[in-house]
């Protein structure tokens, strides 16, 4: 750039070169020189939840007398253009920042006051009716505004994680109906066991979902206590009496969102501990999630030579050297998303237990790796479920020549016949390639009404009734 190209600003380290037309400014400047960490900055999200704050900030700042009402109402104007998308690429410190989010909190004070004086009839730069520090960050830290911004960009991100999970658990509710009336095989150590229908099966993914589902929404009510109004150490230093229950009352009414304020303030500015709660719920989620692909490609292996009992719909072609494979991408992208999620909360948890005294200054890489998984995981739900959920149909002839070759049935003689003598009817039926029917026929155990009643697929799918 040449040297009209940019504008000097000053902070208390001295000169910085600052884009001329940028609404960010000095400190914002220094931050991208410091941190070139990630290439990329935190959640968009997190802006828009950053501008809900300062403008209640600013609105409860003007009620207790502590600001006039036209730098309240400039700055709040600035605070509902940042919320509807504007000035997104003036947002430019690295997600992973020193400072617990200073530079990040000074990127939008920075934001707010250019545009505050603009609309006020200043020019950038100058700050000479706005300033990020005086007025921006008016009765503000870092300590209680990032946090605080990270608890709404949560439950924003949560709620839209909870709205596709609970499409995904619909979508294996109506598989479980639609193929309820299929048995299969079920598999044990991936060895033959009993008989299951396709409907249980199912079924228990919607279960497993709906599960996490409530596991997910009781962390998320912690998100709702916040330290709005705490300032630096939960002292509530510089800022005036009913500045805070203004402040949370507004952000409440701003973000739809029901706060409230933390009864330790203290404890709620060094202790982002509910962070990690919501987040080791994530993992738990991944885990099931996983689980459940892991089956899924199972069930789908093959088509020849594997279990080849359910259909993926085929996505993409599989293989560059091999005509005609298809793989199962979708539950494989599905899995490598867990997997990130269960590493990411290996992250949370160290930023989590590193905070010293009065502060954790961690939150910058807590945040960037706990909304990550908030959204690779809502990402993650929506294509399984349209790109294979809905999708899959079940090869109920294959299945039900499973049924019919296995031996998964013997465990419904053991009632009539007992444990060992079942035993040794297995064994004779694997060695000589022969069907339980047969062995026993052959042996005059039972009649073959007998039978019929005993080895009933449908009947073993649940307890007996007792006759």
């Amino acid at each position: 750039m040449s040297g009209d190209s940019f504008r000097i600003e000053y902070d208390s380290l001295g000169a910085v070169k600052v884009p001329k037309d940028a609404l960010y400014g000095a400190q914002t400047v220094r931050a991208i020189d410091n941190f070139h960490i990630t290439g990329s900055a935190v959640h968009p999200l997190m802006f828009v939840a950053l501008a809900q704050v300062k403008k209640a900030c600013a609105y409860a700042n003007y009620e207790v007398g502590e600001m006039s009402e036209d730098i309240s109402q400039a700055i709040i104007q600035v605070c509902d253009e940042i919320i509807a998308g504007s000035y997104q690429e003036y947002f430019v410190t690295d997600a992973i920042q020193g400072g617990a989010g200073t530079s990040l909190n000074m990127n939008i004070n920075e934001i707010i006051a250019n545009r505050a004086n603009q609309i006020l009839g200043g020019t950038l730069g100058t700050y000479e009716r706005v300033h990020p520090n005086d007025h921006a960050n008016k009765a503000q830290s870092t300590n209680d505004i990032i946090p605080t911004a990270g608890k709404v960009t949560t439950i924003l991100l949560g709620r839209q994680l909870l709205s596709v999970m609970d499409a995904l658990a619909t979508a294996f509710s109506q598989k479980a109906k639609e193929y309820d009336h299929i048995i299969k095989v079920g598999r044990t150590h991936l060895q033959d066991a009993v008989l299951i229908s396709m409907g249980q099966v199912f079924a228990s993914y919607e279960t497993s979902i709906r599960r996490d589902i409530r596991r997910l929404q009781h962390a998320l009510e912690e998100m709702q206590v916040i330290n709005l109004g705490a300032t630096a150490v939960g002292t509530g230093i510089n800022s005036v009496k009913g500045y805070r229950e203004y402040a949370v009352s507004a952000l409440c009414e701003i973000s739809n969102i029901d706060f409230e304020s933390a009864d330790d303030l203290v404890d709620a500015t060094k202790h982002i501990d509910g962070f990690a709660y919501v987040h080791s719920e994530l993992k738990t989620f991944a885990i099931g999630l996983s689980r459940i692909c892991n089956d899924l490609r199972m069930m789908a292996s093959g088509p020849k030579v594997g279990f080849n009992e359910i259909n993926l719909p085929g996505k993409q072609p599989g293989s560059s050297i091999m005509p005609g494979k298809v793989n199962p991408v979708i539950p494989e992208v599905v899995n490598q998303v867990c997997f990130q999620v269960i590493g990411n909360d290996a992250t949370v948890t160290m930023a989590a237990e590193a905070g010293q005294m009065e502060l954790n200054v961690f939150e910058p890489v807590l945040f960037k790796n706990l909304f990550e998984s908030l959204e690779v995981l809502k990402n993650a739900c929506v294509t399984l479920r349209v790109n294979a959920v809905e999708g899959i149909t079940v090869n109920e002839k294959r299945i039900h020549d499973y049924v019919e070759h296995s031996l998964a049935m013997a465990t419904a003689l053991v009632k009539e016949l007992g444990y060992s003598k079942v035993s040794e009817i297995t064994k004779e039926a694997l060695d000589n390639n022969k069907s339980l029917r047969e062995v026993v026929i052959s042996r005059n155990l039972m009649t073959s009404e007998q039978l019929d009643d005993a080895l009933c697929p449908e009947t073993m799918i649940m307890p007996r009734k007792k006759v």
